[in-house]
């Protein structure tokens, strides 16, 4: 069953050198929601993309500190969850839901 919390809980897949390289390790990254648990971020997977998630990894990055025209700014800190597919399933990511 697809829940409208699901798509608040995966923000954006990620689409980046090194995510690619992990594509072939059988891994998805995304970009979550700062508030989402391990197993919250499970269940959106496997709802939103019907596959069996073997094991979800997280990450904060915490936003860095960046000047434009001389006045200091922040970015936000965001949360990364790196997903590892059961052997045989695949996401692509590039389609969109």
């Amino acid at each position: 069953m697809t829940d409208l919390k699901h798509y608040d809980t995966i923000v954006s897949p990620v689409i980046t050198e090194k995510a690619t390289l992990a594509s072939e390790e059988n891994k998805v990254v995304f970009n979550v929601a700062s508030k989402a648990s391990k197993p919250e971020i499970k269940a959106a997977v496997e709802a939103l993309f019907s596959v069996k998630v073997k094991a979800v990894n997280t990450l904060v990055r915490k936003g860095k500190t960046k000047r434009f025209k001389g006045i200091a700014g922040k970015q936000s800190d965001f949360k990364r969850a790196i997903v590892t597919l059961e052997e045989g399933q695949f996401i692509d990511v590039t389609t969109g839901l």
